[in-house]
């Protein structure tokens, strides 16, 4: 895979994933333009997916965008992200976050540029991250936007490494993980937009980190790339727990949780006394038509004085200069890589989101809507 982009970032051009046929090309115009007004595309939600999300559960509207009004801007989104935690969103439940509503438009976080500006705070070519994914377009007041450092890392990184899961890696590990040097750190989904940084910070703090994915090739790239001590391709092993006490002989100190399952009683067999586990995510139950069971070894909790800590990247906002300021060291030393996939078109869209759950994407997966 060549190395497109600066600061280690791998990107795959024109990549297609499993399924995207489905959605016709997108030639990507400047600026899509009907009797002198721009012309905007978004998704949305068509219906509730039972299990696996499938494209019939989306669908792309088109409108004419109005005129800015006072104190508005236009953003023209440039990418946008999809991320495991906008399934729990899909459905009508409660959850950490308000779900989205059939028929109505999508969101999740997107960067792009600043086309048109009434507002006095923001000038046109502004690059800015913002919370209207899922659109080509969007207009806004200036609330709740951010401008970009693209002296940190490319525009599109500030949806990933330098972005939301760039932050849950980096305060989850060591807020709530507090690893210490010489302890070993395990982390599931390892090689995904968080479990990747995750095992580089750990390398960063003195820790000895193994990684679990779901293919030989990930499990390569975090030998060779990421520089992790050891590998388990889950697929292709019988046993979790065996091999995870054969891949950490002296146990685990830290896990971070980003799969559940067979992943978390492994993990609990394997703790030793004190761990801790930061509870960042449990991707194998999205989908889950009914609750899954859980762990049958939870009295390890007890006996071996396990801590388990969920935590959602919001409770750690205001220390988010400590982040970046820890991120731009790293990155200017050549001390930390990523991976981003990128597909072409908002038609992509909905099928990058599916294929999230299948593994199709080598870290960051990212909708590129514009050039």
């Amino acid at each position: 895979m060549p190395d497109l982009q600066p600061f280690g970032a791998l990107a795959i051009p024109g990549a297609k994933i499993p399924g995207s046929e489905r959605f016709s090309a997108f030639e990507h115009p400047q600026q899509a333009l009907y009797m002198g007004q721009i012309v905007n595309r978004e998704v949305v939600l068509a219906s509730r997916p039972d299990g696996i999300p499938t494209p019939g559960n989306f669908e792309i509207r088109q409108s004419v965008m109005p005129e800015l009004g006072s104190n508005e801007l236009l953003i023209r989104n440039k990418f946008m992200s999809v991320d495991p935690y906008m399934r729990g969103r899909m459905r009508a439940g409660k959850s950490y976050a308000a779900p989205f509503q059939e028929g109505e438009s999508m969101y999740g976080g997107a960067v792009g540029t600043v086309v048109a500006s009434n507002n006095a705070n923001w000038k046109e070519g502004d690059e800015v991250v913002n919370s209207s994914g899922w659109r080509e377009y969007t207009v806004s007041t200036g609330m709740g936007i951010t401008r970009v450092d693209t002296s940190i890392a490319p525009l599109q990184s500030f949806l990933g490494i330098a972005g939301m899961p760039g932050q849950t890696a980096y305060f989850g590990l060591l807020r709530v993980g507090e690893p210490k040097p010489g302890e070993t750190v395990f982390v599931s989904a390892a090689s995904g937009a968080v479990g990747g940084l995750v095992c580089q910070i750990a390398k960063l703090h003195g820790c000895r980190v193994v990684g679990s994915v779901g293919s030989a090739a990930k499990a390569q790239w975090l030998r060779d790339e990421a520089g992790i001590d050891e590998t388990i391709v889950w697929r292709d092993t019988d046993d979790l727990s065996a091999e995870l006490g054969r891949a950490c002989p002296e146990g685990i100190d830290v896990y971070f949780e980003n799969v559940g399952g067979e992943h978390l009683q492994a993990a609990l067999a394997n703790m030793n006394m004190y761990g801790r586990v930061a509870a960042c995510g449990m991707i194998s139950t999205y989908n889950a038509r009914t609750p899954q069971p859980g762990p049958n070894n939870l009295m390890l909790i007890v006996g071996n004085r396990i801590r388990i800590q969920g935590f959602i990247v919001s409770d750690f906002a205001e220390d988010a200069d400590q982040f970046y300021a820890d991120l731009k060291k790293w990155i200017d030393a050549g001390q930390i890589k990523w991976q981003e996939t990128i597909v072409h078109g908002i038609e992509q869209a909905p099928q990058a989101f599916i294929n999230l759950f299948t593994g199709a994407n080598h870290g960051k997966m990212l909708v590129q809507l514009h050039d």
